[in-house]
């Protein structure tokens, strides 16, 4: 039990750093979402593998996960913070959604302190009070991510908020003070639609994001 435990620990510190540098470049990776192709210097050539508008097989993935609505944005926020990867904001963002959904059903209120701002924490304590002084647990899993899509983007201020459309399949169990099953059941999954905003301020040296809205469908 103790190194289930220890692992436990050890696996949470490691997706809390994976969200502290989400969307964080480290020089290695190809740049996303680029400039149109009409803007490279006349004459440039093309890498191998890349396509004729530019763009490698590894970029065209993760712009198949960007909105065309979002690109705009997103040029503006790479504008901002040349650090900012597409691929690594989308890799994180899958990791916060599940870590954040694991620290409410728990009630791990600390957690959620640590990853929404005010507004949103605000709003799963009030959440979490209601259920305990109902005296009722949640059994909850998430079982797939099926889609998370960047849907909006933009810096406000010196702000960047980046919304990300997630649709997933969790198994959902509400159990009373007694354990028993009042609702819900492990064996069927449940589809959910949310579309989450993370935000982050490009001027502070903290690279942490924090959930800054949470909206269903």
């Amino acid at each position: 039990m103790t190194v289930i435990v220890v692992l436990a620990m050890i696996f949470a510190l490691l997706a809390l750093r994976l969200f502290s540098v989400l969307g964080r470049r480290t020089g290695h990776e190809q740049q996303q979402i680029p400039a149109p192709a009409d803007d490279r210097p006349a004459g440039a050539r093309m890498p191998a593998g890349e396509q004729q508008d530019g763009r490698t097989p590894a970029q065209r993935a993760a712009e198949s996960a960007v909105a065309v609505p979002a690109q705009a944005g997103l040029r503006a926020l790479i504008a901002a913070d040349r650090s900012f990867d597409v691929a690594q904001f989308l890799s994180g963002a899958r990791a916060a959604y599940g870590m954040i959904l694991e620290a409410f059903w728990k009630g791990d209120r600390e957690t959620l302190k640590s990853l929404c701002d005010a507004d949103v924490y605000a709003a799963f304590d009030a959440a979490i009070t209601e259920r305990e002084s109902a005296g009722l647990t949640l059994d909850n899993k998430l079982v797939r991510i099926d889609t998370a899509n960047i849907v909006d983007a933009r810096v406000d201020d010196g702000v960047a908020h980046v919304a990300v459309h997630f649709e997933a399949d969790l198994s959902a169990v509400t159990r009373d003070s007694s354990g028993a099953v009042v609702a819900g059941s492990l064996d069927d999954a449940v589809s959910t639609i949310e579309t989450w905003t993370f935000s982050r301020d490009l001027r502070s040296r903290d690279p942490n994001w924090q959930l800054t809205e949470t909206d269903e469908g």
